[in-house]
């Protein structure tokens, strides 16, 4: 996994997981390789823009998957998968940053390799250094408002913070965000 992938959510998808969802609760390991392989993406991307370091993304990518396997009896739906991978993803971005100190400086912080087709590489290099700008918390809701498209009430409750926080946390981010885009613009 080198690159991180789009975070758009996939409606359809949820009745095959389902399905995969099924066998693998049943002992299927070519299903839970399935759900992974449908997944990985998803996760690992969430996991790269919250600590913005290839290896800790792998890492928290691999937990995430781990812990799934475990939870596989508690998981009810294809859309609950959505949402519990969705979640213990990013509680695990806030651990491992809780835990490691990260580098603040932007010349430390690796830039993807892999620049999606069709998309302008100048704008999308100073939105991510914009992002990595902002803390790791208002990073994350950012990403998962616009990136994964959340409303604020599904952000609450996937991290397990207020409404008003996120509120808050999602406007702050947004107005530096907007300022130092601003200012990198008019350079």
């Amino acid at each position: 996994m080198n690159a991180p992938a789009t975070l758009l959510t996939h409606p359809a998808l949820a009745d095959r997981d389902q399905r995969l969802l099924l066998s693998a609760r049943q002992g299927d390991l070519d299903a839970f390789e399935a759900l992974v392989r449908r997944h990985q993406r998803k996760v690992y991307s969430l996991a790269w823009y919250g600590v913005r370091d290839e290896m800790l993304a792998e890492e928290i990518a691999q937990d995430v998957f781990m812990q799934l396997h475990a939870s596989l009896p508690r998981i009810e739906t294809g859309a609950h998968l959505g949402a519990w991978l969705r979640r213990t993803t990013s509680h695990r971005v806030i651990d491992t940053l809780r835990v490691r100190r990260l580098p603040r400086s932007l010349d430390e912080i690796a830039e993807p390799q892999v620049v999606p087709a069709g998309a302008d590489p100048l704008a999308d290099r100073l939105v991510h250094r914009a992002l990595a700008r902002l803390t790791p918390r208002a990073r994350l809701i950012v990403m998962l408002r616009y990136m994964d498209d959340l409303a604020p009430t599904e952000i609450a409750e996937t991290l397990d913070m207020s409404l008003n926080t996120v509120k808050s946390h999602l406007r702050r981010g947004l107005l530096v965000l907007r300022a130092r885009l601003t200012r990198e613009a008019a350079r």
